[in-house]
């Protein structure tokens, strides 16, 4: 098994699967709340990334997407510092070297996961790309999307014998602050991942 700490600033290794059955995935995958380090392999980032919104071999979204407008945009916290993850690179572009996780666990009323967890993935959403298309619509199926992406991301959480828990409680505009997002992506989630700690 991979356990050099992840490169995050280059090209991501390509995910080959896990392997895992998707009964027993579904089945086993659970909410994890006391989550701990080390730093996630360059194996289990590329994994994750690319189940929520990696491209497939015939080019499209692991996550279906409204008209294929793509709204969703995937960042990662770590110790680090922020990254934005370039679907179509498979890489992680570093947005800042200062690791923010604490900061967003004041944001996000305390969740001890937010603070603990060795990684932190933040989609976020433009919602302008949707809504060129769909116009008011558009809130409806960005949100919607947001669970594609989040439900892919858990279950490659759980192939590959980690956990996670979904945050939806926090500023979003503090959220926003933090992370140094571009004026129209907005956070919608948060999905602190690790180690299960024993």
């Amino acid at each position: 098994m991979d356990t050099s700490r992840p490169r995050p600033s280059g090209g991501l290794p390509a995910t080959a699967g896990t392997g895992a059955e998707l009964d027993e995935t579904l089945a086993t995958r659970r909410t994890v709340r006391d989550l701990t380090g080390p730093p996630l392999t360059d194996g289990e980032m590329s994994a994750l990334l690319w189940s929520a919104q990696g491209i497939t071999p015939a080019g499209n979204r692991t996550a279906p997407s409204a008209g294929a407008t793509y709204p969703i945009e995937l960042y990662v916290l770590t110790a680090d510092g922020v990254f934005h993850y370039r679907p179509h690179h498979n890489d992680l572009d570093p947005v800042s070297s200062v690791d923010v996780r604490r900061t967003l666990y004041d944001e996000a009323v305390g969740q001890e996961s937010v603070r603990d967890a060795p990684a932190v993935f933040v989609v976020t959403a433009v919602f302008a790309r949707t809504a060129a298309k769909y116009g008011d619509r558009a809130v409806r199926y960005v949100h919607i999307e947001t669970g594609h992406v989040a439900q892919n991301l858990l279950l490659q959480v759980t192939a590959l014998g980690l956990g996670t828990v979904p945050v939806g409680s926090f500023d979003d505009d503090a959220v926003s602050e933090i992370l140094g997002l571009p004026a129209d992506h907005e956070p919608l989630y948060l999905l602190p991942v690790g180690r299960i700690a024993p």
